[in-house]
């Protein structure tokens, strides 16, 4: 059993986990399903178990890794982080390069029935009443890309936009089209992840979008004490 990828996405703590044969997947696991529900803040001793129960699934080893590919985020700060230390990890262990992938380009990718062609405005929670955004278009050939960069946006942001353009719908948990990241979305963006290249395990960290609650909590704290 070779080229098969091992997927990893942890930017909502609802996190999951893929193993993919060239385009196809052939096992997945979410968080919820070891868990028996979706883990609170901080339960990232899930992660790991979930990729074991995967490549169980699976019926593969490390020794079939071709590569790891990891949701980049942006999403929640510990989620995110404890699925890229999992990855470096796994990675480094197995001597297979690591990929980053947009976790907004995964909401459009793992959506299920899958998009049609046309423009999506991809959102995750920010917190704070705001959201990560970006614009994914899907091609009439089934080709997933995301165009331009991640933004920030506001509920109103974003109702605006569907009012000044009716044909850019928005995808997301709790929005027009319910999706959200998932590591099988890997499986239908897997060449555009190889076509960019691996990343530096030693230096590469997910993108977080904004800091940590807590952090700008206690910053907000010392300006005041201060």
């Amino acid at each position: 059993m070779t080229e098969l990828t091992l997927a990893l996405e942890g930017s909502t703590y609802a996190g999951s986990v893929a193993v993919i044969r060239g385009t196809e997947v052939i096992a997945d696991v979410t968080l919820e399903d070891v868990e028996g529900s979706v883990p609170a803040a901080g339960r990232g001793d899930r992660m790991l178990p979930a990729v074991a129960e995967c490549m169980k699934r699976s019926g593969a080893t490390g020794r079939d890794l071709a590569r790891i590919v990891c949701g980049a985020g942006p999403g929640r700060f510990t989620s995110l982080r404890v699925a890229g230390a999992v990855a470096k990890g796994l990675a480094t262990g197995y001597g297979v390069d690591l990929y980053a992938v947009s976790s907004l380009l995964l909401i459009v990718a793992a959506a299920h029935p899958p998009l049609g062609e046309g423009e999506y405005l991809s959102v995750l929670d920010a917190m704070r009443g705001e959201c990560f955004g970006a614009r994914v278009i899907v091609t009439a050939d089934g080709d997933i890309s995301q165009r331009g960069p991640t933004v920030i946006l506001s509920s109103r942001d974003i109702q605006e936009l569907s009012v000044a353009e009716p044909t850019l719908r928005t995808v997301g948990q709790g929005q027009r089209i319910a999706a959200a990241p998932n590591a099988r979305g890997v499986s239908k963006v897997l060449p555009q992840i190889i076509a960019a290249g691996p990343v530096d395990i030693a230096l590469w960290e997910p993108d977080y979008g904004r800091l940590p609650e807590a952090q700008v909590k206690r910053e907000a704290a010392a300006r005041t004490l201060g």
